[in-house]
């Protein structure tokens, strides 16, 4: 008969540890996934639901910036930790449950890009369906200016309306200059302004200029009101969301790539059509973030792009929310 005893026990227990592991059975590498899970994060204002869904990212060259030189640019993205090659930017629409609305702000690249971009951008519609949100269902959209990264979204793949039953508000200072034929003819042939031109006639001819203008400083509905942000665009509009003492501003492109254009406001993306109001509007904005503590919902912010607003300097610096696993 074996006796265990104290000084057994332990003596064969450290054997154990110290012997090699190669007697274990093997278990096959799991396979990489090699893509995310869908892309949507949700909070409260107020007694109002707010789901922000991305559209995808997509990169651009460090000559963006038209009065800032590309090494600036580059020191800009590495004093943010981004790649200092290339500037990355997110596409980020949102939609807000009021309780009796389902509105979607800006609806983003659109299905078309996300086949020809094989999935980077144009995720808005794919990320919508995950995220529990039928696009039927949708009652109001609201744009706030007419670039292709905030308007595209309105069509299916196949050139139908993507929001068949919702009512499609659009900025009233923002629909005269885009479809006067004389300043189309103005833009530069191949120039980024003359696809905005062509591509706006094309979408919103596809919906058979079915369309309601809003005018700025208006409540377009209970608890979403107008803001005139001019500058990005003619007629650029932003929207505040307020239910009970909670506020957002969602400021659609007053400025674009936070790392950039909030920490330098004074700098010209391209895309500005007038980059000195554009500068102006941006620093009254700021100016009253901070000064308000307001939360800022950016359309170009890393998601999930919800952010406080702190005076730097001659700059501002943006603060990001945590991530909240709660709503």
């Amino acid at each position: 008969m074996t006796e265990l005893t104290r000084r057994k026990m332990l003596v064969t227990a450290a054997a154990t540890m110290l012997a090699p592991m190669g007697h274990l059975p093997a278990h096959g590498v799991a396979p990489q996934i090699g893509k995310q899970a869908p892309s949507y994060y949700r909070y409260k204002i107020g007694s109002y639901e707010v789901t922000v869904i991305s559209d995808g990212a997509r990169s651009w060259s460090l000559d963006i910036v038209r009065n800032a030189t590309k090494e600036d640019v580059s020191s800009a993205l590495a004093a943010a930790y981004l790649d200092k090659e290339k500037v990355i930017f997110p596409y980020v629409p949102i939609v807000v449950n009021t309780g009796s609305k389902l509105v979607v702000i800006d609806p983003g690249l659109g299905p078309n890009l996300y086949e020809q971009s094989k999935g980077a951008v144009g995720q808005f519609h794919t990320n919508l369906a995950a995220a529990g949100i039928d696009r039927n269902a949708v009652d109001v959209v609201i744009i706030s200016h007419f670039h292709a990264d905030h308007v595209n979204g309105l069509l299916t793949a196949d050139s139908k309306p993507a929001f068949p039953n919702a009512e499609i508000l659009v900025p009233a200072p923002e629909w005269p200059f885009w479809w006067d034929d004389s300043n189309m003819a103005k833009a530069p042939a191949g120039s980024l302004l003359e696809t905005n031109f062509k591509n706006n006639r094309r979408v919103f001819g596809a919906l058979g200029g079915k369309v309601t203008h809003y005018e700025p400083g208006k409540e377009l509905i209970p608890g979403i009101t107008s803001v005139a942000t001019y500058g990005h665009t003619p007629g650029h509009i932003s929207h505040v969301i307020a239910s009970g003492s909670d506020k957002v501003f969602v400021q659609a492109d007053v400025t674009l790539l936070p790392a950039l254009f909030v920490r330098n406001p004074g700098w010209w993306p391209m895309f500005d059509f007038d980059p000195e109001m554009a500068v102006q509007t941006r620093r009254k904005v700021y100016d009253m973030l901070a000064a308000e503590k307001m939360l800022a919902q950016g359309f170009h912010y890393p998601f999930p792009s919800l952010a406080h607003i702190e005076k730097n300097g001659t700059g501002y610096r943006e603060i990001p929310l945590p991530w909240n696993p709660t709503i």
